[in-house]
């Protein structure tokens, strides 16, 4: 048994267990490293509080576009005045709420995928776990010893500013709206990005008065002004009213409606308050000190192949290179790849001295993985790079973006050329007619002759990002981009027309 063992009046604490990998945390990027070590034949423990696969299936991602796919719906049809005829639509969203309950989330119960990496070999443990000392995890009573390393993936949680009044009110966050199975007559959203401007649209559409409050002066910062331009036009047009750089000072709730009072004395009501103003990483829950670390940090540094320290790796939200399930997936390929090369290399070097390597908190300075220092193999471990990072917010339109915005770049003292065109002035968007609102906009290293950035806002926006993502990536040069041939009528081919604009 694991865990303190009476003995007399003294107490004896039994030996940790000792397991080849620790995960703790198994939302989408601990659940893959976990679910793949496993497969490939390591003893794997995952570690999870809440439910295994974290934020994106039961919260974001995949119910959040279940919504929108739903208000596009409605959108769509009420197109159809100004392109074949009339039509009447009369939003329910009780069906949406059952397919979120029912298809996306089993009521948000993890049991398919608390089997599914059970299935491939891994244990689940439930709790919250927390570093114990070098190769240690501490849940509760229980002790595991990583032989081959610890990697976490505790993500964040919404983070909620020190906004008087707040914390004693029934605010939302994203999690309360993706829940509700009935909709407020009114909402206020505090938070104008992605997650806020998303869930905005998708009530509005379906009826409800919506308000965004957003502190800096537009939404969408951190993307190009255009497209915050393009996202806030789109939602007005929705019916949303957007009120930017106002500073909420304090919120009342009176049983019934909120209040928010911002700077300047401007009130804003409504029968329900969705905070979204980021997310944050909770380091001092995770022992970092135990291993000589400073948890009073807003994200977990991590190297080129997610090392925290020598055996220790982080994936997905809290090392923060950004919070999307693609980054998490993205860099658990890589420890995956990292941890099953010193696994080889261990028992390589087991096979040739005839004894066994202890990795970990147990690695002795002579091991022999000691010696390939922490970059691991070099040969046949990539190394993270985030040049050419996608990042799409589903509004309607979508505005996908990769690499740097144009004013990145000029901070960066790059020798800047900037292409845009207007979706609507492209032959597909002509075509397109309702709902045509957008640009390709791109943005190139002079000097390098490549993109190092761009924009695709449009109604397949984030699909047509892929062809700049490859771009961005593969460095591939200005003059090769400018004789590809693009197919017509595609909303792709405006990409043609944007880098011709750069000359």
């Amino acid at each position: 048994m694991v865990g303190a063992v009476p003995l007399g009046d003294a107490v004896a604490v039994a030996e940790p267990e000792l397991v080849d990998v620790v995960v703790v945390g198994l939302g989408v990027g601990g659940e893959e490293v976990a679910g793949r070590l496993a497969e490939a034949g390591l003893s794997v423990v995952g570690v999870e509080r809440d439910l295994v696969g974290g934020e994106c299936p039961y919260w974001g991602c995949i119910p959040s576009k279940m919504m929108i796919r739903a208000a596009n719906a409605l959108a769509e049809a009420r197109r159809v005045d100004g392109l074949a005829g009339t039509a009447q639509v009369q939003p329910d969203w009780a069906p949406v709420a059952k397919r979120i309950r029912e298809e996306a989330t089993d009521t948000w119960d993890d049991t398919v995928a608390a089997d599914r990496f059970i299935g491939k070999g891994g244990r689940l443990v439930r709790g919250a776990g927390q570093l114990d000392g070098p190769g240690r995890v501490r849940v509760g009573d229980q002790v595991f010893e990583a032989r081959h390393g610890i990697v976490l993936g505790t993500g964040t949680r919404p983070s909620v500013p020190p906004i008087d009044g707040l914390a004693d009110t029934p605010y939302w966050t994203n999690h309360q709206a993706i829940e509700a199975e009935e909709l407020p007559d009114s909402l206020l959203v505090l938070g104008g990005g992605a997650i806020g401007l998303e869930l905005a649209q998708v009530f509005a559409r379906f009826g409800v008065r919506v308000t965004v409050v957003e502190a800096l002066d537009r939404v969408l910062a951190v993307e190009e002004p255009e497209a915050s331009e393009v996202a806030a036009a789109a939602l007005r047009a929705d019916g949303v009213e957007i009120h930017t750089g106002v500073r909420a000072e304090r919120v009342e709730h009176d049983g019934t409606r909120f209040t928010l009072h911002g700077g300047g004395g401007v009130e804003f009501t409504a029968e329900r308050l969705l905070v979204v103003t980021g997310r944050k990483a909770h380091l001092a829950e995770l022992g970092l000190d135990t291993i000589g670390l400073d948890a009073n940090q807003r994200y977990l540094p991590v190297d080129d192949r997610l090392h925290v320290t020598d055996h220790v790796w982080a994936v997905g939200d809290l090392t923060g290179e950004g919070a999307f399930t693609h980054i998490a997936m993205y860099q658990a390929g890589i420890v995956i790849a990292d941890i099953l090369a010193r696994t080889r290399q261990a028992k390589a070097g087991a096979d040739a001295s005839g004894t066994a390597s202890v990795v970990g908190g147990a690695m002795g300075a002579s091991s022999s993985l000691a010696a390939s220092g922490s970059s691991g193999s070099a040969g046949t471990v990539p190394r993270a790079d985030y040049r050419a990072l996608p990042r799409v917010t589903f509004t309607d339109p979508e505005v996908g973006a990769v690499g740097l915005t144009e004013q990145q770049a000029r901070d960066r003292g790059i020798n800047v050329q900037v292409g845009f065109t207007k979706l609507g002035s492209s032959t597909r968007g002509w075509i397109h007619q309702v709902g045509d609102d957008g640009f390709i906009k791109v943005v190139a290293d002079a000097d390098q002759g490549v993109l190092i950035g761009a924009t695709s806002v449009g109604p397949a926006g984030g699909e047509v990002l892929s062809a700049l993502v490859v771009a961005v990536h593969a460095a591939v040069p200005l003059s090769q981009l400018r004789h590809m041939i693009y197919a017509y009528p595609t909303f792709h081919r405006a990409i043609e027309t944007a880098l011709r604009d750069l000359s």
